[in-house]
């Protein structure tokens, strides 16, 4: 008996090569009602709606900083998969670094509110620090300004919680911050 490969992206393409327009938007129409994922796509990709970053803030606020009194739970790496769902639906450098520093403060916000004592959480924070002061590196002037001066409150804060926290983000933005 002959195994059957898993359908692959060109598999797909040579289909898609079949269909007239009416029939691609028949799909992209079932894709978009399937679920919500979908929808925040298009809508981030076709530039829809007056805030695209606003599903993926929603998202990365939710795991990174979980509602501790409906007893939610944290998790770093759904609120990364947010960054990266939107750097697949629109990679705008811009956008990117917002969603970056934006997870920046609510790891920070969240640490600051209730403690927190997880050494991999703190780890992610730092990872996250440096990614976003890279990518608001990139931008212009008057784009990076802003964001630098949000993640150097983050900073600030960041000194409380110990484990050296703050002093490797004293590092971070001393070493990758244009003058």
């Amino acid at each position: 008996m002959a195994k059957s490969s898993q359908p692959a992206w060109k598999d797909v393409k040579r289909r898609l090569a079949d269909f007239d327009k009416g029939g691609l938007l028949d799909l992209v129409q079932d894709l978009y009602g399937a679920n919500k994922d979908n929808q925040t796509f298009l809508h981030a990709r076709l530039g829809l709606g007056e805030d695209v970053l606003k599903p993926y803030k929603e998202r990365i606020d939710r795991w990174i900083s979980p509602d501790i009194f409906r007893k939610e739970t944290e998790s770093v790496s759904k609120a990364k998969q947010a960054i990266s769902d939107y750097l697949k639906a629109v990679g705008d450098a811009a956008g990117l670094a917002e969603l970056m520093v934006f997870y920046c403060e609510c790891a920070a916000g969240f640490c600051n509110a209730y403690g927190n004592d997880d050494w991999g959480y703190y780890s992610s924070l730092l990872s996250m620090f440096g990614q976003a002061v890279r990518a608001a590196n990139k931008l212009p002037a008057g784009a990076r300004e802003g964001l630098v001066a949000r993640l150097d409150r983050v900073r600030v804060i960041s000194h409380k919680f110990g484990y050296g926290v703050g002093e490797a983000m004293d590092s971070i933005l001393a070493t990758d911050t244009r003058e």
